[in-house]
């Protein structure tokens, strides 16, 4: 258990929070960036702050205050212009960098004035990566922003984004990543459960809850963060589950997957107790399949609640934000009692606590990029890799996209491996 004190520290991400300076040390996630292509603005709230995202008629994105430093109209019903987001109510505009960059009746008035050099709001940077618009909102110089080939891969690889918007602390997302022993109980016993009271079945529900508990669990940080190990099911130490495992990379990405499909799971702080979580799921086919570049990476918003009022449990994704939000909006771990399935989590706190320290003190805290040589293409090992067809059935990756799911059926049966496979069954 933590004190109220130790609590907040790791918990609360607000500017001049310890936890806010550190997560302000890295790039993260706060919009698909085709959502800029349905509507040029969008309100957004990251660490605590009150922005705007924009992209202006040139293309350029910018991430500015929410509000006009005029009469503070909220600028997310501005109007993008060639080189800027200029307001509704007066027509002052701002650039990227938040600088004012024109005050139309003051130019008019004082049309040597220098007024509007003097007038500039936060600008943060932001760069788009993997159909994800990633921002910066921390110290100059700014650090690179992580080229993992999950989102960097373009040759052979379709990506699709899943986003949503969880009222809860960030922290117990992330802790659920570095928890194993929940998966056979929140998405075996209470799926299987839960299926059978809405009348359905869900046999995957069903083999997690009979067959693969765990029997050993491990955790070892690393450069980037922390490596989950298991032994669970009829596995061994010598599967890749354990030999190999799957990371956690720091401070707030879980990578996952297997078999051509993987994913990276963002969890952004919106505020003390909401979540942006995204999971970018990239499809990887082999070399000899003719895979379209995509224009555009397409997105979800999933909803968490059933028609009824219900926390949705109909897949693994809902279970867990269900789990996450009845923790309540900023869990009390002053009053939990952990136990030994509890290892990561209190590996994952200890590592929070002595990183934040590490800010507090001046110096650089673990997995920020600064060498250009190290960020060409940073690949994580992890179990199961290969691509799509040669270790997956087809039947198992047809559960799985939504926009892209026929594209990608279409691909899969073009693969020798699939075609083999289904020729013998």
């Amino acid at each position: 258990m933590l004190t109220q004190e130790q609590n907040d520290r790791i918990t609360r991400v607000g500017p001049g929070t310890p936890m806010g300076e550190l997560m302000r040390r890295y790039w993260h996630p706060i919009a698909a960036a085709a959502e800029l292509d349905e509507r040029p603005t969008k309100a957004v709230r990251v660490l605590g702050e009150d922005l705007v995202l924009y992209k202006d008629k040139s293309g350029t994105i910018g991430l500015i205050d929410r509000f006009c430093p005029h009469r503070r109209v909220d600028l997310s019903y501005g109007i993008p212009e060639e080189h800027g987001l200029r307001c509704m109510y007066h027509g002052w505009m701002m650039d990227e960098t938040g600088q004012c960059i024109e005050q139309p009746f003051e130019e008019t008035v004082h049309p040597d004035g220098r007024f509007k050099e003097k007038v500039k709001v936060a600008g943060y940077p932001v760069q788009e990566l993997g159909g994800l618009i990633f921002a910066y909102m921390g110290p100059a110089p700014v650090p690179l922003l992580p080229n993992y080939d999950i989102l960097a891969q373009r040759e052979g690889v379709l990506r699709e984004a899943f986003i949503a918007v969880v009222p809860c602390n960030w922290l117990q997302c992330m802790e659920n990543s570095v928890d194993p022993v929940h998966l056979e109980w929140l998405h075996g016993v209470y799926g299987a459960h839960r299926a059978k009271l809405e009348g359905r079945r869900d046999a995957v529900a069903e083999s997690l809850a009979m067959y693969d508990r765990h029997k050993e669990i491990g955790f070892d940080e690393f450069e980037r963060g922390i490596i989950k190990r298991r032994v669970y099911g009829n596995t061994t130490k010598e599967s890749p589950k354990w030999s190999v495992g799957h990371p956690l990379l720091f401070p707030n990405i879980l990578q996952q997957g297997g078999g051509g499909r993987y994913f990276f799971q963002y969890r952004t702080p919106i505020d003390d107790t909401h979540t942006w979580h995204v999971e970018i799921t990239s499809y990887w086919f082999p070399d000899d399949i003719e895979v379209p570049e995509q224009d555009s990476v397409p997105y979800t918003n999933i909803g968490l609640k059933t028609a009824d009022g219900y926390w949705r449990s109909d897949d693994t994704m809902a279970q867990d934000h269900a789990a996450w939000i009845l923790q309540g909006p900023i869990m009390d771990r002053s009053a939990e009692r952990l136990g030994e399935s509890d290892r990561g989590l209190i590996l994952y706190r200890k590592m929070l606590d002595e990183q934040a320290a590490v800010v507090e003190d001046g110096a650089e805290p673990l997995n920020v990029i600064r060498d250009p040589a190290e960020n060409v293409m940073i690949h994580v090992p992890q179990e199961g890799w290969g691509r799509l067809g040669r270790t997956s059935d087809i039947d198992e990756v047809a559960r799985y996209g939504s926009a892209l799911k026929p594209l990608i059926i279409d691909l899969l049966t073009q693969t020798s491996y699939v075609q083999q496979h289904h020729a013998t069954a």
